[in-house]
């Protein structure tokens, strides 16, 4: 029995999860739940980018889109919404829009993704010569009798994926990686890091979370009693 890869195990249910919920999102007419099931659609793509090694790109995607941009999207749903506007009903030329836009954008990244992997499969020589084709009739250069080394002749160098985040996440928090040999206290400067701005954002952030859906939920309760005393 041959071992399971995990690498393609968790590319698969990462897809799968991010592709599932992306349809939830068109499919659905409730606002809050279109809002959760795009958050869970980008953390699964946040995962993919994980998996192939940007994982500082990964960590943005985290933190712009699903920590940043989605949360004020639910806040201001929670603030804001009314019964109208909860849930949404599309017509017929907005299904039409977004198919032929949706589309076109998949005719482009389908066709793109298989021309990858048949680039990656092509052996080093035919890759050379689809890249160097030259056109009919053109004078070929005289070869010399030392030919000095081409890229082509180099030996192939395994490529390592190391970690881009470690030292970007590290100076955010005050840990320097390229000052901490430095003895010189001004060339120094800039080590005390971005901890306490950061805790007092996010417990700015869980405060105004909590009682956006306090808020939500007092006007829900103030509309049903207007409704029982009517």
């Amino acid at each position: 029995m041959d071992p399971i890869n995990w690498h393609t195990l968790f590319f698969l249910l990462f897809a799968g999860i991010a592709c599932a919920f992306a349809l939830g999102v068109v499919f659905s007419s409730n606002v809050v739940r279109m809002a959760f099931f795009l958050i869970i659609s980008l953390a699964a793509t946040a995962g993919l980018f994980f998996l192939a090694g940007a994982d500082f790109v990964g960590a943005m995607q985290l933190v712009l889109y699903v920590g940043g941009t989605l949360v004020l999207l639910v806040f201001g749903v929670m603030l804001t919404a009314q019964s109208p506007f909860i849930s949404i009903r599309t017509s017929g030329g907005d299904w039409i829009l977004a198919a032929l836009v949706g589309g076109s954008m998949l005719a482009i990244l389908v066709p793109t993704a298989l021309m990858i992997g048949e680039r990656a499969n092509m052996p080093s020589a035919e890759a050379d010569a689809t890249t160097r084709a030259e056109p009919p009739g053109a004078i070929q250069p005289v070869a010399m009798a030392k030919e000095e080394p081409t890229v082509a002749m180099l030996p192939p160098v395994p490529v390592e994926s190391r970690p881009t985040a470690t030292n970007i996440g590290q100076a955010l928090i005050g840990v320097r990686v390229d000052k901490l040999e430095e003895t010189n206290e001004r060339k120094r400067a800039g080590l005390a890091g971005y901890v306490m701005p950061f805790e007092v954002i996010s417990i700015h952030l869980l405060v105004v979370l909590v009682g956006a859906a306090f808020l939500a939920r007092a006007r829900r309760r103030a509309k049903s009693r207007f409704a029982d005393a009517a």
